[in-house]
């Protein structure tokens, strides 16, 4: 029987890193041993203080919904967070708790931009910005960086862009996914004010602050209280599959983000919400120094041994738990390279094409999220299938 056809903005691009994790799994099934660089999820499990707040609340027996915004317990702890780390005062009032930073987009791109919008992206980077503004009837404007701006956004590039065909939005990472680029708090604060300068929403992507090697970390909102800032608790804090993140949003924007939610998913988990207060314990931030600290060595481990091996052309690893290596010395044809490196070297690691449709193909990401053992393991393997 015939049926309908699916919609146009279903239309979206895979995310080949999921199709390597499905496939590295299909091996591991198949009784072979696959070391797993291909996703970016910390090998470290939450850390104590926050699964203890999860038994604890389920102990209670009721889970029920909370407010579309989330509980505000978390909401205040997140704007304590904002307090210590960076000095600023955000108002809890202004944070809205999300589905990991995923839900959060969704949140930020509908209340921030009407059907048609134009917003801009550096790439390299992050497939799922590309690919969610499409599906919401957006237009993600790509901007190409390279090594004369550290693979980095700057006002000039932006208000080119801008001259040429007038944007809407701006979107960047800092660190960034793939590159590991950091945006010093001077270039941060010189792209927020141009943003601001040329009528533009800044949306900033802040889901790898604490995982800093080189430079200073600083929040956009140190620059405008226009921007929108987008966190999660997957990456610093180890709690990926607890599906818990948060926004801030200019006062603006806060009744339609909580609209919105109403009707998107109603509330979030209270179990993650009432767990993720306890990311802050101190106990919990000793654990996780710990975990960074091994990301640490695993950098190190990497940017000693990828060189060695002939994948010498990396892009910077200031932050976050990437190495973005060029593997144009063997192959033009990432895709197929990750295809066998998985079959013949069983490692798992993602192709460019997902971070860089035109020059991604020359281009490889190893994450460096898992023990120092298996990204001394890989090495050994991939240095001995290269050979």
């Amino acid at each position: 029987m015939a049926g309908f056809d699916p919609s146009t903005r279903s239309n979206v691009d895979p995310f080949i890193a999921m199709e390597v994790l499905a496939a590295a799994v299909e091996r591991e099934r198949a009784g072979h041993r696959v070391v797993r660089m291909e996703v970016g999820q910390p090998g470290a499990p939450a850390p104590l203080p926050v699964r203890e707040a999860a038994q604890a609340v389920i102990a209670k027996g009721r889970i029920g919904y909370t407010d579309a915004l989330g509980i505000r317990e978390l909401r205040e702890a997140i704007a304590a967070h904002y307090r210590v780390t960076y000095g600023r005062d955000v108002p809890a009032e202004r944070i809205a708790i999300t589905a990991g930073s995923s839900g959060g987009f969704s949140l930020a791109f509908l209340a921030a931009f009407d059907p048609g919008a134009r917003i801009a992206l550096p790439t390299p980077g992050y497939p799922a910005y590309r690919n969610l503004l499409g599906a919401l009837g957006l237009e993600a404007v790509e901007i190409e960086t390279g090594p004369e701006t550290r693979w980095a956004l700057t006002p000039a590039m932006l208000e080119k862009a801008h001259a040429e065909k007038r944007l809407d939005g701006v979107l960047i990472a800092s660190p960034a996914n793939p590159t590991g680029t950091m945006y010093s708090p001077e270039s941060l604060g010189a792209l927020v004010r141009a943003s601001d300068d040329l009528g533009l929403r800044f949306i900033s992507d802040e889901i790898y602050h604490g995982l800093i090697y080189n430079g200073r970390q600083e929040t956009a909102l140190a620059f405008s209280d226009k921007a929108i800032v987008v966190n999660s608790f997957s990456k610093y804090y180890c709690m990926t599959g607890w599906r818990i993140g948060w926004m801030v949003v200019p006062e603006n924007l806060v009744k339609p983000v909580d609209r919105l939610a109403q009707n998107l998913t109603l509330s979030n988990n209270e179990i993650s919400q009432r767990a993720a207060i306890a990311a802050f314990d101190p106990r919990a931030t000793a654990e996780l120094d710990v975990t960074k600290a091994s990301y640490a060595a695993n950098r190190a481990l990497l940017l000693e041994r990828l060189p060695k091996i002939g994948l010498d052309d990396l892009l910077p690893v200031d932050g976050a738990f990437y190495a973005y290596a060029s593997v144009k010395r063997f192959s033009n044809d990432s895709v197929d390279f990750a295809r066998r490196m998985l079959i013949e070297a069983g490692v798992a690691a993602t192709p460019g094409p997902d971070f860089d449709r035109e020059r991604g193909h020359g281009y490889i990401r190893f994450s460096f999220a898992g023990t120092t053992a298996d990204v001394a393991e890989a090495m050994d393997r991939v240095e001995a299938w290269l050979k």
